[in-house]
């Protein structure tokens, strides 16, 4: 007696111009389309939404010790009043609370916060103009500047005042970034940005972390390649392999038992263990020096403000703060847009993006009153991991603000993310990378590409974004007004890539004549992805608009929040019918399409 094929994931293409209804079961389950999205039947269970949460861990990992250990190592040895334990703890912290509210009543999308190179930027424009400088000029080279490292140039003082000074600055950042969440004013512009906006900033976030990977990589060329190539053959050569969830147990006899892609979604988790497992057999330990402690860091602790010290208000504070907040807000509104294209999802309405930029703002609040240098944003890897994995569940994203709320609390296990060696965290941070910068390609051929006028829109904002921040960095002294906090103004905010290219793009794509087929917008539609999803039938896009809306218990305070506010809520209109009545917690437990529905059990006729 012949048994009934096990459910498997179902598949859908993501060009596909079908429906995001349940689709039949495909006549080869064995061999699955490498470019189709997974969904499974159900929630995902708790074991794999913990290792799902695990991969995001690694990947926010990568930004968390690039970042500090950036900035850092501007600082001589011993420069700290602290261990960068408990300085890693703190940004996880205020990273959990920010990533459980912003998936709970923020833009509602699976987003990890995490310390965004945007906000390093201006820290390291920041401390370098506050330390002594050192002028050489070699031979006919141009002009470079370098530290002062002769005794007496600075002291322990400077440096836990560059500290302060720099969470100061994220404070001013995580305010400028809350008003302007909620006065609506991005939300508004973010329905003026087209394919030809989108795609160069993500291009260029694609593109502007390829120095500070390579650093990463270049303490073991060996190690950082046997990551690649793993991660690349687990999402892609594997990735459609099928397995059982419980491979050791024999063979039910039912038919609802359910296989998963067990590679593509742990295909970050796996390549990790296995290249850190051949690390600590070679017996490489490759720990950097500015983020070993030199002393234990406590099991437990409660980060609490002014841990150390209040952070620093200055007018160089204040600039670097501006910088930040533009920089985390242009950054952030790609995220949000990168990661609705990648669930299938309409553009995010207004409202969700200015919650989303309101409840960053007060993450990065939060980040620098507990003495973080780094502000919290979405996170380009983390999205770019969505689309490796290709699985974004909700619940994954509250067990990602569960995890850092727990390491925030235990420095120790904070500073265990830092035994992490160098290349692995710079493989990983690659990789996520460049499924951001392919998005970003793929985004182009939304508009007329063999168009003039969108010719050269594209190619002037990527490469004007990418020639700046290179000037700036060769030449600095170039840039001196000779008021401290208006150069370092203009210096963060030309140094910064997705700054540039959101400005460049959003100017010359809203003053530059164009038709609306041209620019890739449809008629009626929101941008950027109007091309896409103009064949999708209204009840689906009636149930993407859904994952959208604040949850049920936060609906009904919207009409007590007074006008100036009200950009926070949705709009009568954007609430889906009043006959269909608020969707109930399990019906968007997920975001995948399909999540949650039942699996599509065919008729005999069907499968024949």
């Amino acid at each position: 007696m012949s048994q009934s094929p096990p459910n498997v994931i179902q598949l859908q293409s993501a060009g596909s111009q079908s429906t995001l209804a349940p689709l039949p079961r495909p006549p080869d389950v064995q061999n699955p389309p490498s470019h189709s999205w997974a969904s499974l039947c159900g929630p995902p269970p708790w074991g794999l939404s913990c290792l799902l949460a695990l991969q995001h861990i690694l990947v926010l990992a990568s930004l968390l010790c690039t970042s500090h250990l950036l900035l850092l190592q501007s600082l001589p040895a011993g420069g700290l009043s602290f261990s960068p334990a408990q300085l890693l703890a703190s940004s996880l912290f205020a990273c959990g609370v920010s990533t459980s509210l912003q998936t709970w009543m923020g833009s509602r999308l699976p987003l990890v916060q995490a310390p965004s190179l945007q906000f390093l930027i201006p820290a390291l424009v920041l401390t370098s103009q506050k330390l002594p400088l050192a002028l050489r000029t070699p031979g006919n080279s141009s002009l470079v500047l370098r530290l002062c490292g002769r005794p007496g140039c600075h002291g322990l003082e400077l440096w836990n005042s560059s500290i302060r000074e720099v969470s100061g600055a994220v404070v001013i950042s995580g305010l400028l970034q809350a008003t302007l969440g909620l006065l609506g004013g991005p939300g508004h512009l973010f329905l003026r940005c087209g394919p030809l906006v989108l795609a160069p900033s993500l291009v260029v976030a694609g593109l502007s972390v390829y120095r500070e990977v390579a650093l990463l990589c270049f303490t073991h060329w060996g190690l950082a390649s046997l990551l690649i190539v793993l991660m690349v053959v687990c999402s892609q050569h594997l990735g459609s392999c099928l397995l059982p969830p419980r491979p050791w147990r024999p063979a039910s006899t039912s038919s609802t038992h359910t296989h998963i892609l067990a590679f593509r979604l742990l295909s970050v988790l796996i390549p990790v263990a296995c290249v850190w497992i051949v690390s600590a057999l070679l017996g490489l330990s490759i720990i950097p020096r500015e983020l070993s402690a030199p002393t234990k860091a406590p099991w437990f602790w409660l980060p609490h403000p002014a841990e150390w010290d209040w952070p620093l208000l200055t007018p160089r504070a204040l600039a670097a703060g501006i910088s930040m907040a533009l920089a985390a807000s242009i950054s952030s509104l790609g995220c949000y847009a990168l990661c609705g294209q990648l669930l299938h999802l309409p553009s995010p309405p207004p409202h969700a993006c200015s919650r989303g930029l309101s409840l960053e703002g007060l993450g990065s609040v939060l980040a620098g009153l507990l003495g973080s240098p780094m502000g919290t944003a979405s996170s380009f890897p983390n999205v770019g991991t969505v689309g490796l994995l290709q699985a974004g569940p909700r619940r994954v994203a509250y067990l990602v603000g569960l995890f850092c709320v727990a390491l925030g609390l235990s420095p120790r296990l904070a500073q265990f993310l830092t035994t992490i060696p160098l290349p692995v965290l710079g493989g990983v941070l690659g990789v996520t990378q460049a499924v951001v910068l392919s998005t970003g390609f793929s985004s182009f051929h939304l508009a007329d590409i063999d168009s003039g006028r969108n010719v050269f829109i594209v190619g002037f904002s990527i490469f004007t974004a990418l020639l700046l921040p290179r000037w700036f960095r060769e030449a600095p002294v170039l840039l001196s007004t000779g008021w401290s906090p208006l150069d370092v103004l203009l210096h963060s905010l030309l140094t910064e890539p997705i700054f540039l290219a959101g400005l460049l793009g959003f100017l010359l794509e809203n003053t530059i004549p164009g038709t609306r087929l041209e620019r890739g917008l449809g008629q009626g539609l929101p941008p950027p992805f109007t091309a896409r999803e103009a064949p999708m039938p209204q009840k689906s896009k009636e149930r993407a608009d859904q994952e959208y809306e604040l949850p049920f218990s936060i609906q009904n305070l919207c009409p007590c929040i007074h006008q100036p506010l009200r950009c926070l809520c949705p709009l009568p209109q954007d609430s889906g019918n009043e006959e269909r009545g608020p969707s109930e917690p399990g019906e968007t437990a997920d975001l995948l399409p399909d999540f949650g529905d039942q699996c599509p059990q065919p008729s005999r006729g069907e499968s024949q």
